[in-house]
């Protein structure tokens, strides 16, 4: 069980009223202490309703957003990570930028081992895009394996 002390600078976990972002805020992201931090282990969030908007026609777009990472000595707290990716919901970015933020806000966040994040995002003029985006901290031991992450992301879109 975690103390108070291991709790504190998590405003959003428990709060009574939620406030939801009417734009991108990284400064939702809140993290505690991995009590495993020895542990090599994947930590994985699927967000089923993304939503951004497209920077030129402001018309929304959704999308599956998956986020997969192996901590180091912190995890992200789950609602600010909600709310986060809610903060995203009037946000005009492309698809590409999307993932590529939210991978470069939690690697930021975390100095996790190795983080990486897909975006399957729903067709719009009758073509899909899956961006795909990850990062290995150098010495951590995950150089290859974001390598060949990145490159059989071709076999992930069947």
């Amino acid at each position: 069980m975690r103390t108070e002390s291991e709790l504190e600078g998590l405003a959003l976990l428990g709060a009574k009223a939620t406030a939801y972002p009417s734009d991108y805020d990284p400064g939702l992201l809140e993290k505690f202490a991995n009590k495993h931090p020895g542990n090599d282990y994947m930590v994985s969030f699927v967000c089923p309703e993304f939503t951004s908007l497209c920077p030129k026609t402001g018309q929304p777009d959704f999308a599956e957003l998956r986020i997969d990472y192996v901590p180091d000595a912190f995890l992200v707290e789950s609602k600010s990570l909600k709310l986060y990716l809610f903060s995203f919901r009037e946000h005009g970015d492309f698809h590409e930028d999307c993932v590529n933020i939210v991978m470069k806000d939690l690697a930021k966040l975390l100095d996790p081992k190795y983080i990486e994040v897909e975006g399957r995002f729903r067709p719009r003029g009758g073509i899909s895009l899956i961006p795909f985006a990850n990062f290995a901290r150098p010495g951590a031991g995950y150089e290859e394996f974001a390598k060949s992450r990145l490159f059989a992301a071709v076999d992930r879109r069947k």
